[in-house]
């Protein structure tokens, strides 16, 4: 494609061409999850058990109903038609077509995925796509993995693949998988093996193309077709129309159809089909052809068989899908096409990434942005339909519309989504998380800010967000609280994408109105602007379950709940300042989130009656609050990430706003006359002569002294980040509460009990978003509050170092987690990455980091809200 004038680059004038998800550049993308069994999608069980309603053992033989998965997938927009990788070493029980890993049951530490695979690149049109999955050479030790994680506790280690040496000695093999469009319907899919081993070793490719099922649910009887034909298939599909896939030389077409094998699955007689899901996996591992289709099907494989692959050698195969309307080109040109989308994207991110920054950071934004681009999945979910059940299946059991958790989400019946959503992984959590998205659309506005605004309006669309208001949480309880962090990321993408597209503010502005009246009408149970929030994605901070009610009355005021308001407060009046400065009409509203900060910075202070604080005036800090019946109460003493989440909560006022918003200016100057202990929160200062205002839940003296604690490094500040539990905790205590004595102990690395799941845990690491969003608000306060503020930096070091470059250090340690260490190894590379050039030559993007080391913990695939890496090297943050 020629570059017109007006853009940077071809990939800038396709994002240019296509920028919704229904244009043609978007049709075709890495859209297929990592994992679609063990999904509440997929489970019909009476007992709400989705892992064990959908295992992996059904995976092979069992249709899905919502979606599809696979290695590496591509898929067009509303998942109908699917490509993905499926390959045998010749010792496997089962074809290798999808990724294995535990359920949350099996998993010493909850699901874990147990395999090697990397987002090697991306563009954000997916005109380009690189993908590498590490298959071992001898047979997947999947029982062994079961068994073995079975046996062990909270307190050991995982067994990964790496430790049962199943790749000693690099025997593997590294599978490249490389997407490449020549226009919107025309994609080249190309596979290279390379035998890494000192061996030579089998290998059977057979990269799959196969139709959702769509016609086995008495909704929609039409059916599609893949017919074999000379040099391919041709495929037929009433919404897709005609298209043709080319495939190398040397493959034999192997054709069955995507529907269930019912004895097989379930182990009982019943009216199997004739040519069932895995008949290919039983021709090609079991030699057993008998239920393969003749000629047309609507799962097909071509099948490339390789006695021996020699050490270092490379095997390549090349398939091309086109729609008949752009000709038969066969695969000439193919190499071309390759050549041309990958010159594409170094010449897109070469734009995107700052000249200045190091080959080595340069690395890992682009690996960052890649994992977020191919975790971009199909997400289909009418939560209707799903509870009805459907018309050619037995009736879903009575107690899915009974309470949670057996009736999951049953209060969520207008949900219906049908929409590609960026997810936190593709495999450990291929459903969208709200509070992940806000932080992946921060990171995705560098490269698709058109896609990242429209995933925060989706959040808010009728079909997502419930009609009280509350934003979905996640599909295993939508009803769940996730922090109110989706006005923060309307802000900064807003201003990542040039501060110029008001309707965008305003489409998400009056949505999240309704947002925020559903936190107040719901989680301030009595009013007093102090909130209730529950677990709020912090799962075992604290020394007791908070989503669980308290007993004999009592409830708990949360510091971070109550700053996750402040913070929301502030962003929605950011975004009413810049509304008010085009439309007047908006000025009412920022002073309406003005007086909701300032009450809530007021109740913070002193509520209860004994007058009980959220502040600590000796401790220097924040903590929960338990409140009895009586109104009574008594602080948390726990020195953890909630008592740092006030910090969030700052902004500078514009100085155009005492000109341009009246009716703003004149309630500000209202309250500080008449109702000054509302307006503690209000900081004037003075520099070069200029005044400024600065809101804030901290004045200069509190910042100062919350800052001692955070910059300790025997409490928060570690190598690499700042941890979300105190250090100080190392050895355990016991918090005396309400007569009870509860014990908490600071745990670095992974959890070490089961309190709200075994595989996460916030007692100890670094968790990258929160580490963000204080940095995010330390670099405000640098801005006026804290402009000469200097702070002695670590705590006790005795040097004293200004604020704002105490930020800029503080996200170079995060950084740092990615970058080399004079061993080779990344910090942040999970304890099982063996060292060595074909290992660290991929970095990864885990889900938390140990607390000491910076050790990657938890998801190791998990781009996520990781992929805020990015973000830091890619834009040193501006501010007001």
């Amino acid at each position: 494609m020629s570059e017109p004038a007006d853009h940077l680059t071809a990939e800038h004038a396709r994002l240019a061409e296509s920028p919704g998800d229904l244009d043609p550049w978007r049709l075709w993308g890495p859209y297929v999850s990592g994992r679609q069994w063990g999904t509440v999608r997929e489970d019909y069980s009476a007992d709400g058990n989705a892992w064990e309603s959908f295992p992996f053992d059904h995976a092979h033989t069992r249709a899905y109903r919502w979606g599809e998965d696979g290695i590496a997938g591509l898929t067009d927009r509303y998942g109908f038609l699917n490509v993905a990788v499926a390959m045998w070493n010749g010792q496997d029980d089962r074809l290798k077509e999808r990724l294995f890993g535990l359920t949350n049951a099996q998993g010493n530490h909850g699901e874990d995925a147990k395999e090697y695979w990397w987002h090697l690149d991306a563009t954000p049109t997916h005109s380009y796509a690189q993908y590498l999955y590490r298959y071992p050479q001898a047979a997947f030790p999947y029982q062994q993995l079961v068994e073995e994680n079975g046996r062990r506790g909270f307190g050991d280690d995982e067994l990964e693949l790496a430790d049962t040496g199943i790749l000693d000695g690099n025997r593997f093999f590294d599978v490249t998988v490389t997407h490449a469009k020549a226009n919107p319907y025309d994609v080249v899919v190309r596979l290279e093996a390379t035998n890494h081993g000192p061996d030579a070793a089998p290998l059977d490719l057979l990269p799959h193309v196969w139709f959702r099922n769509t016609w086995s649910w008495g909704r929609d009887d039409r059916r599609p077709t893949i017919r074999a034909v000379e040099g391919g298939v041709e495929i037929e599909h009433d919404w897709l129309g005609h298209y043709r896939m080319s495939a190398s030389d040397g493959a034999r077409v192997l054709l069955c159809d995507n529907e269930t094998n019912v004895s097989a699955t379930f182990g009982v007689e019943g009216e199997d089909p004739a040519h069932p899901k895995d008949a290919i996996n039983r021709a090609v591992v079991h030699g057993d052809e008998s239920l393969l289709a003749t000629h047309v099907g609507t799962k097909a494989a071509f099948w490339w068989h390789y006695d021996a692959v020699q050490p270092g050698e490379t095997v390549t195969v090349t398939l091309r899908l086109t729609r008949d309307d752009q000709g038969d080109a066969g695969l000439d040109g193919a190499d071309e096409i390759v050549s041309g989308r990958q010159a594409d994207a170094d010449a897109f991110y070469a734009t995107v990434v700052p000249a200045d920054v190091s080959d080595e950071d340069r690395t890992v934004a682009r690996r960052a942005f890649a994992g977020l681009l191919w975790c971009k999945q199909l997400f289909r979910y009418d939560i209707r339909q799903w509870l009805e059940g459907d018309p050619a299946q037995p009736p879903p059991p009575p107690e899915r519309l009974a309470a949670q958790p057996k009736g999951r989400n049953t209060e969520w019946q207008t949900l219906s989504l049908a929409d590609i959503i960026s997810m936190p992984d593709e495999w450990e959590y291929p459903w969208f998380a709200s509070w992940d998205l806000a932080f992946h659309c921060v990171a995705l506005a560098h490269v698709d800010p058109a896609f990242a605004k429209e995933q925060l309006v989706l959040m808010c669309r009728e079909w997502a967000m419930h009609p009280n208001g509350q934003l979905p949480a996640y599909e295993w309880n939508f009803s769940d609280v996730n922090p109110p962090v989706h006005a923060w990321a309307v802000w900064r993408v807003y201003q990542l994408d040039g501060a110029q597209d008001n309707d965008f503010l305003i489409r998400v502005f009056s949505k999240l109105m309704l947002n925020f009246g559903w936190w107040v009408n719901r989680k301030d149970s009595d009013g007093s602007n102090l909130f209730e929030g529950g677990f709020l994605g912090m799962d075992n901070v604290g020394p007791f379950d908070r989503s669980q009610p308290l007993p004999d009355g009592h409830r708990l005021e949360q510091s971070d709940a109550t700053s996750w308001m402040a913070f929301f407060c502030l962003n929605m009046l950011r975004i009413a300042w810049e509304l008010a400065r085009v439309d007047r009409a908006w000025d009412e509203a920022a002073t309406k989130f003005l007086e909701h900060f300032l009450s809530i910075a007021e109740a913070m202070e002193s509520f209860g009656t004994n007058n009980i604080s959220l502040w600590n005036d000796e401790d220097g800090f924040f903590y929960d609050a338990v409140v009895d019946d009586d109104g009574s109460g008594s602080q948390v003493p726990v020195r953890s990430m909630v008592g740092l989440l006030p910090l969030m909560a700052v902004a500078v006022e514009p100085d155009w706003v005492p000109q341009e918003l009246p009716d703003y200016t004149s309630r500000m100057q209202w309250l500080l006359k008449r109702r000054p202990e509302l307006t503690d929160a209000v900081v004037h200062s003075e520099y070069d002569g200029q005044p400024d205002t600065t809101l804030s839940l901290l004045t200069p003296e509190r910042l100062t002294r919350i800052l001692t604690r955070m910059l300790d490094e025997r409490e928060f500040l570690s190598p690499y980040g700042i941890r979300s539990l105190s250090a100080i905790y190392r050895d355990g205590i016991n918090i005396d509460l309400e007569g009870s004595s509860l014990p908490i102990a600071y745990a670095p690395g992974e959890a070490q009990s089961g309190l709200f799941g075994g595989n996460s845990n916030w007692r100890g690491p670094v968790w990258f978003p929160v580490n963000v969003l204080l940095t995010d608000a330390l670099r405000t306060y640098a801005t006026d509050l804290g402009r000469e503020l200097e702070i002695e930096y670590p705590t006790g070091s005795g040097n004293h170092v200004p604020l704002r470059e105490i930020v800029t250090d503080l996200e170079q340690r995060l950084v740092r987690m990615f970058r080399a260490g004079e061993d080779g190894r990344r910090p942040g590379d999970p304890r099982h990455v063996p060292t060595g050039d074909l290992w660290q030559a991929h970095p990864t993007f885990s889900e938390y980091f140990h607390g000491d080391t910076g050790a990657g913990l938890g998801a190791s695939h998990q781009t996520g809200w990781t992929a805020m890496v990015a973000h830091l090297i890619c834009h040193p943050a501006e501010h007001e």
